[in-house]
């Protein structure tokens, strides 16, 4: 998985290099509301991107999640995550909190975050603060508000027609789409893609901001957000956002006088543009308070867009159907019950026997070990205790999973002791042991990649109730623990068998086609090691190897 990462990273920086390179020193043009062309523009290539104003929100839902913003910064609920790009921790320049369905992560630059979650109907949440739960049940209601607004948006073939004529602006009109343009399947289809399962706040104020990124294709000025795709997101969903800057901006209501060229650079805007085409103006459209865009069905994937900083804070609350296959409780738990099928009932840890000593079994429970261990436990514990800021609502599943990670520790240390038994198959030990090798290795490598995030500079930095702990950890000599923490050890340990065993078995292969005479009485008396191999001949084995 972090091979595919990093090539996926080498192949958008190559794509981005090659199109700053065919650039040169010339910007893409794009459009604002004020350039004749723009409606034109959105209706023929970006007409997937719906707009609608705030006047179409009810009004006390307005007020609801505004002040749910308000409270929860005043909480120091939201937070700058500490990602990894290119090989570098960065923090963002935006402060973010995931609210949603209990349970669920969303994942996004190599960081799982772990959802605040939202009241459900049957839910037990106890949250720090009666505001904080008012924050999040208003939260709840605005995704319920989209997940109907969008519904309607896809559901209708030609998406409110009669709008287009009512609304003297190109905000908060639908335009036109065909059933083939969204392609919407049947009811089942609709609902995967806009049951928003939670939603990802931001929050950034760029007056304190030192240093933001400029456009750097367009010309369009400084960016909060750069340009992307959204990640980890159901095929073609649906994404909304809702806007709100907090504070009413001082914007000099004639653009042209401010800009004459270009987008207002004291209105935040969401930019748009055609994945890697330079041949299609960009578009720049004005975000005012209140105000809330859909990009629908395959707009995310087919576009890029960027969020273009406005003088004054603001906040977006964006909604989303995150691909949560592998991101949620139930399925980590329902992982955990796979791995420890292998091990036989009502066995003490120190003397855990395994059902079964077949390579797929191991390689299996190993696997999982690692995902549990650096999907879940590491990415949790890399947040510090930011999530006591809402609620302990994690703090008793993932005590459960790190119980669940230490009788996998357990099972490791079980499978060592089998194979450093006599009376191998030679084939099936050495499945074992190489498959076996191959994860403990990247076991110790992500372990040590974690321990160095958690001790850099710009971690230790960090608040401390946000400062990443490296956990789990242990001293080497911990009795509590069947193994140590740094697993080099063993490392070389199975490295020495494998090689061992494999140099056997070329030596018998070898002797068995040399002369006889060369089995001399003197050889079969030599020392031999623990796999039964003369010294003689493990120095031919290991020629040979080489």
């Amino acid at each position: 998985m972090k091979r595919i990462e990093g090539a996926r990273e080498q192949e958008r920086e190559a794509k981005k290099q090659k199109l700053l390179k065919e650039l040169g020193n010339r910007w893409l043009p794009y459009l604002t509301p004020k350039d004749a062309e723009f409606h034109q523009l959105w209706q023929e290539n970006y007409s997937k991107l719906i707009l609608r104003e705030a006047s179409r929100i009810p009004e006390l839902l307005h007020k609801e999640v505004q002040q749910a913003f308000l409270t929860l910064r005043k909480h120091g609920c939201l937070f700058q995550d500490l990602v990894r790009i290119k090989g570098k921790n960065l923090l963002t320049p935006v402060s973010r909190l995931l609210i949603g369905n209990p349970g669920y992560t969303y994942k996004y630059l190599n960081s799982r975050l772990f959802t605040v979650p939202w009241p459900v109907e049957g839910s037990n949440i106890k949250y720090t603060e009666d505001e904080i739960f008012v924050a999040c049940r208003a939260f709840f209601k605005l995704n319920d508000f989209l997940r109907k607004d969008t519904i309607q948006a896809l559901d209708k073939l030609h998406l409110i027609k009669s709008e287009q004529n009512e609304d003297s602006t190109v905000f908060g009109m639908v335009p036109e789409l065909s059933k083939s343009d969204l392609n919407i399947g049947d009811d089942i289809e609709l609902k995967k893609r806009t049951t928003y399962n939670l939603t990802l706040l931001n929050y950034m104020d760029p007056q304190e901001m030192s240093y933001l990124k400029e456009e750097p294709y367009f010309g369009m000025g400084k960016m909060a957000v750069s340009w992307h795709h959204d990640e980890n997101l159901v095929e073609r969903s649906t994404v909304a956002v809702y806007s709100y800057n907090c504070e009413d901006p001082e914007v000099i209501n004639d653009d042209d006088e401010l800009s004459p060229e270009g987008r207002n650079p004291a209105v935040w805007h969401v930019g748009l543009k055609i994945a890697w085409d330079i041949e299609t103006p960009g578009l720049a459209v004005p975000l005012h308070q209140g105000d809330c865009y859909l990009m629908l069905d395959d707009l995310n994937i087919t576009h890029q867009h960027c969020v273009l900083a406005g003088l004054q804070p603001r906040f977006s609350s964006t909604h989303r159907v995150a691909e949560c296959s592998v991101g949620t409780l139930d399925y980590i738990f329902k992982q955990c019950q796979l791995a420890l099928q292998n091990v036989q009932d009502d066995m003490e840890p120190r003397t855990m026997h395994l059902r079964s000593l077949e390579s797929s079994f191991i390689r299996q429970g190993e696997e999982i070990h690692n995902e549990v261990e650096f999907e879940w436990l590491r990415q949790f514990w890399f947040h510090g205790h930011r999530y006591k800021k809402c609620t302990d609502w994690w703090h008793q599943p993932m005590s459960e999973l790190e119980g669940l990670w230490k009788k996998m520790e357990c099972v490791t240390n079980a499978v060592l002791c089998e194979i450093r038994k006599e009376g191998w198959p030679m084939e099936q030990k050495n499945e074992i042991i190489a498959d076996l090798l191959a994860l403990l290795t990247k076991r110790q490598d992500l372990r040590t990649e974690w321990c160095l995030r958690c001790q850099s500079r710009i971690a230790q930095n960090l608040p401390e109730d946000q400062r990443p702990i490296c956990w789990p950890y242990w001293e080497d000599d911990d009795p509590e623990m069947p193994l140590p923490f740094d697993l080099n050890s063993i490392i070389l340990e199975l490295q020495g068998n494998l090689l061992m065993r494999t140099c056997y078995y070329r030596k018998v292969q070898i002797v068995g086609s040399l002369p006889r005479a060369t089995t001399s009485p003197a050889s079969a008396n030599s020392k031999t090691d623990p796999f039964g191999i003369s010294e003689s001949c493990v120095c031919v084995c290991v020629c040979e190897c080489e």
